[in-house]
């Protein structure tokens, strides 16, 4: 259990998690529906909330935090605007939300799987879990939803 080894993972979920803000900011800009729009933009705040969590545990063990997304979350966030233009309107930006929340979900179950892991970087890592879960049972739930009255 080394504070390097720990930095490292939290420096891996911290630009997870910028790239879920912005994937959430971006979907914001450009949902039809005003309650999916809203919703997108809580998330990206609550998201902020996680990255500060984690970046200041970070700091604590002498880390410098990420303060950017990763080059396959803007291909993805293309990938969505392709979507959409092609007519899936808020139904393909539910979709592409759910699935980069299924992979920071899977991001953070790695994490937490690493046996490596302090229990205060675990502790810190679990709490901001909490987030990343409620993010994507509502996303689903509203994809669900949406899916139905099609």
């Amino acid at each position: 259990m080394s504070d390097n080894h720990d930095v490292s993972k939290l420096d891996d979920l911290i630009v997870t998690t910028i790239d879920s803000i912005r994937g959430y900011e971006h979907s914001a800009e450009h949902a039809k529906t005003s309650r999916f729009a809203q919703f997108f933009t809580e998330m990206a705040a609550e998201r902020r909330r996680v990255v500060e969590a984690l970046s200041e545990k970070s700091r604590e063990l002498g880390g410098t935090p990420a303060d950017y997304g990763s080059t396959a979350a803007t291909l993805h966030r293309r990938w969505e605007d392709l979507r959409r233009a092609l007519g899936g309107g808020d139904e393909a930006i539910l979709s592409e939300i759910e699935r980069g929340e299924d992979y920071l979900k899977e991001e953070y179950d790695r994490v937490l799987a690493d046996e490596r892991m302090s229990p205060g970087v675990r502790g810190v890592v679990q709490t901001c879990y909490r987030s990343v879960i409620e993010g994507h049972d509502q996303s689903r739930k509203f994809r669900d939803a949406l899916e139905a009255t099609s």
